[in-house]
């Protein structure tokens, strides 16, 4: 079937005149709606504009040359918190629930040049605010896997999507994990970039010096080929350096004999799922196979990551959220208020969840006098011995592996009252955006109850095609990114 073909494999189709773009599409489209009412991936489907930009895509392929990336004609989806011109873009919150932004996020535009076709937009945690996808205005995302647990958040949809075969790939950001915990728990490959590495522009900001924006695809070789197409500098965000983008797919099929990898010794504690532990020690015996060589490293401040992380990040939440009052952004009280507080009082309580309440409170606070330097100041410290951490780690061994998520999916549910041990599924991801490197998720086994496990490869900055002939050189003796659900 079409839908099964990875990125790359329907790109050769198009190229082939296999089939056509229209085709694609309305494969995808009719797919979507046979099992997004089960699977809540998707919470706004574009099928005017999608078989719209296929013909255009079809028109293309029919002039010799005129096709130059590989994302042409090929279908995806976005996490909805990418600014797309006339297309809502809700964040998965009440609060802006029917703004239709007037331009494309840099890198919806990259795509749109690029010839792809935007099926819809996916659901998410409230502003990327989550870790399983279940605090969204729209309802929660089910895991393919097994539709009594979550997908993992906050680009929850983005990975179900991609494991359910509703896209060949789609786009998420990753703030504390928010790709990677989600394409582990959905057995989908998920890149989460360098800071800078990926343009913000357009994005809509959860915490402006964590965000990163990066590819859920079926393959490694997929995740190149988006990463080539949305990486660079922009001048319309000033955090992304002039540094070159090389080509991603060039490395892909190399020996990795030799690579030294580290294994932090911090990562392999307690508290790890034993089937999650027993998938990962085999994913690394078979990384040594391959001739990699592994030893023991140490990140010592990796334990001061969560608190840093929900320190740092909820304090810039507070600030980027203050634009959402009802008068520059977001939708008016239901009923009548008395004064500006008032008014300011109900826009916040109909507008935000409780977690977006929650992190808001905390922000609020860390900031507030008395506490900036005791809560905001220090963490920013600790930040920097942690990002020195990783510095030195690298100067000893090429890469890094380590679980993505302690645990498998969990039950939809199970933790929605319990904010810490939520906030601790990413407790191995979250270091990793503090040191601004970057990571990928590959497929690595199941649980005994089919649940999908991932392994995280962490390298220097600006190293993600280090990590991508890595992933593809263990997903070339692997099965595991071939393994379907059965929904």
């Amino acid at each position: 079937m079409m839908h099964d073909l990875t990125l790359s494999e329907a790109a050769a189709g198009l190229q082939k005149k296999e089939f056509s773009s229209v085709e694609l599409t309305k494969h995808m489209l009719e797919r979507i709606k046979e099992l997004n009412p089960r699977i809540n991936a998707y919470v706004t489907l574009t099928e005017e504009e999608a078989l719209n930009q296929a013909e255009e895509a079809d028109k293309m392929f029919g002039k010799s040359g005129a096709v130059k990336s590989p994302l042409c004609g090929v279908p995806m989806g976005l996490k909805d918190i990418f600014n797309t011109r006339g297309v809502k873009t809700t964040c998965c919150s009440r609060v802006i629930r029917d703004f239709e932004p007037p331009y494309d996020a840099t890198v919806v535009s990259k795509l749109r040049d690029s010839g792809s076709v935007m099926l819809g937009k996916l659901n998410m945690d409230e502003f990327a605010c989550g870790s399983s996808t279940e605090h969204s205005a729209f309802g929660v995302t089910k895991n393919p896997w097994d539709l009594s647990r979550v997908a993992g958040g906050s680009s929850g949809g983005s990975a179900a999507a991609v494991a359910a075969d509703m896209a060949y790939y789609t786009l998420g950001t990753d703030t504390g994990g928010s790709i990677r915990q989600p394409a582990s728990l959905c057995s989908a490959v998920g890149l989460k970039v360098t800071y800078g590495r990926v343009s913000r522009s357009g994005v809509t900001a959860m915490a402006s010096s964590w965000d990163t924006i990066g590819p859920l695809a079926k393959t490694v070789e997929d995740a190149a080929l988006v990463l080539q197409a949305i990486a660079g500098k922009d001048r319309r965000d000033s955090t992304t350096p002039d540094v070159s983008v090389p080509d991603y797919s060039k490395n892909l099929g190399e020996s990795i004999k030799g690579l030294k990898i580290g294994l932090p010794k911090e990562y392999f504690g307690e508290g790890i799922d034993p089937d999650v532990e027993k998938a990962l020690r085999a994913a690394i015996k078979q990384l040594e196979d391959l001739g990699a060589e592994v030893k023991e490293v140490s990140l010592p401040y990796t334990k001061y990551a969560v608190a840093v992380y929900y320190i740092a990040m909820p304090a810039e939440l507070s600030a980027n959220l203050a634009r959402f009052d009802g008068i520059r952004y977001g939708s008016k009280p239901a009923g009548a208020v008395t004064d500006m507080i008032d008014y300011y009082y109900h826009v916040r309580s109909e507008g935000f969840g409780d977690e977006i309440k929650r992190r808001i409170m905390i922000g609020t606070y860390v900031l507030s006098a008395g506490y900036f330097d005791a809560y905001y100041k220090k963490a920013q410290k600790v930040r920097t011995l942690i990002i020195r951490d990783f510095e030195n780690v690298f100067k000893d061994v090429d890469v890094l592996v380590t679980p993505v998520s302690p645990i498998p999916a969990f039950k939809i549910g199970e933790k929605i009252d319990d904010p810490l041990s939520m906030y601790l599924a990413d407790v191995f991801t979250i270091p990793v955006n503090c040191a601004g490197v970057p990571a990928l998720s590959v497929p690595c086994g199941f649980t005994s109850d089919n649940l999908p496990v991932g392994m995280q490869i962490i390298g220097p900055q600006f190293k993600e095609d280090l990590l991508l002939k890595v992933g593809a050189a263990y997903e070339q003796v692997t099965e595991w990114h071939k393994r379907k659900p059965v929904i």
